[in-house]
């Protein structure tokens, strides 16, 4: 957790392309009803990507068709961070069709899923990552540094090949990030304030924190000062949810006999035990098109194959820049009860890009109530917070976080106070 080591990069950020035009299902990927799945109007498919066939590595994938008007709504990439977090996190904890009951054997229909904006698309990556496999073992140690990289490197990737072919290949719209790590320096300065400012953290521990720890990206060791301070940091965090300081935690790891009461707005500190449960069995499994190579070790949410992660960029500053200058929307947004990656980490690394702003801070509305706050800078990059929203935004915000990602896709601005006023 220390600045300058790896510990804390395990961020599970989340991040979204928006792409358009994209066609070409496989018909035998075709899911026909998940177990314990109610009735649903739209289409979903699951299967392997093979990415390399010497190595026997294929990605897993899950896909969700929009409600309506599927061949003309665009397609929103799903990936979770981690690094080595499945991207099943986002399917049924967070902004899929449905929900995993408390007996982990059924679902529950998920009203504000982001199908009813876009065709999603959630894939586990890299290779070792849920469902996803490698058959070449030491293939897990070499491409460690690809989980660090995710959707900025590949939307980089994209922008690159579609310069070099001199036409688009793959119709890039936007790029979406949320709670994610921009840059290790002020993200680190952030969280330690941020901590601070909500009394999780003593005023002396911040003030000894910024005295003696070095946040620059080159910081190799620490003085003892400050592994003092970040002990104490440790002590005040571990038994409160990082990812929700305000939220419940889960006690107990068992599913229940029958499922309890369940609603979309009331989070559940335990859903993800109940994922853990649903995905891990045989018929689910054989349902989703999943675990085909009968993988030793059970499906998790998190795994440790993927830890590494050594020579990640200490800074995805440059690639959003390249972005902007490429006409690539830019949107970040952060839950502003998040203490892992929180929203003074993101604004601090935003304001190292020293970008001009084009409409300045002010809240945003949802049914007339704040959903959050915005400002807009030049050079089409948003960023919003969403009120009381933890690291997985769509968990606990689900009706804010599906009207963010309609506006995103749309290209339109959040509703300001003028709307609230009519």
């Amino acid at each position: 957790m220390l600045p300058g080591s790896n510990s804390w990069k395990e961020g599970k950020a989340r991040f979204g392309l928006s792409l358009q035009g994209q066609v070409g299902l496989k018909q035998e990927d075709r899911i026909e009803r998940l177990p314990g799945q109610p009735y649903v109007n739209f289409s979903q498919y699951g299967g392997y990507v093979t990415v390399d066939k010497s190595a026997g590595r294929a990605l897993y994938y899950y896909f969700v068709e929009a409600h309506h008007s599927k061949n003309s709504l665009p397609l929103l990439l799903w990936l979770n961070g981690g690094p080595g977090c499945s991207s099943f996190t986002g399917a049924l904890v967070e902004l899929g069709p449905f929900r995993v009951h408390s007996d982990g054997k059924t679902l529950y229909t998920n009203k504000f899923s982001w199908n009813y904006a876009a065709n999603v698309l959630f894939l586990e990556s890299p290779a070792g990552v849920g469902f996803s496999y490698s058959n070449t073992t030491s293939d897990y140690d070499k491409r460690e540094s690809y989980a660090g990289h995710y959707v900025p490197q590949l939307a980089h990737t994209i922008l690159y090949h579609n310069k070099k072919a001199n036409k688009t290949i793959i119709n890039l719209k936007g790029i979406i990030i949320g709670n994610a790590a921009i840059n290790d320096e002020t993200d680190e300065q952030g969280l330690v304030d941020y901590l601070g400012s909500h009394a999780i953290i003593s005023n002396e521990d911040v003030y000894q924190i910024h005295k003696y720890c070095d946040f620059s990206p080159n910081a190799t060791a620490q003085s003892r000062e400050c592994e003092a301070s970040y002990l104490a940091l440790e002590d005040n965090i571990i038994a409160i949810n990082i990812y929700n300081i305000y939220a419940p935690l889960c006690f107990s790891s068992n599913v229940t006999t029958r499922p309890k009461r369940a609603s979309i707005l009331e989070f559940d500190p335990c859903s993800n035990n109940y994922m853990y449960v649903y995905l891990n069995r045989p018929d689910v499994q054989e349902a989703l098109h999943a675990n085909v190579t009968k993988l030793t070790h059970d499906w998790e949410q998190c795994g440790d194959t993927i830890q590494a992660w050594t020579d990640s960029p200490s800074t995805i500053i440059p690639l959003l820049k390249e972005f902007m200058d490429n006409g690539i929307r830019v949107w970040i947004f952060s839950g502003d009860i998040d203490g892992r990656v929180p929203v003074t980490s993101t604004l601090y690394s935003i304001n190292k890009m020293k970008l001009s702003v084009k409409t300045p801070w002010q809240p945003w509305f949802l049914n007339q109530e704040v959903g959050g706050y915005t400002q807009v800078y030049k050079g089409d990059l948003t960023f919003a917070t969403v009120r009381e929203a933890g690291h997985q935004v769509p968990s606990y915000q689900p009706a804010r976080a599906l009207s963010l990602i309609k506006h995103f896709l749309n290209g339109t601005p959040l509703p300001n106070i003028t709307a609230f006023r009519i």
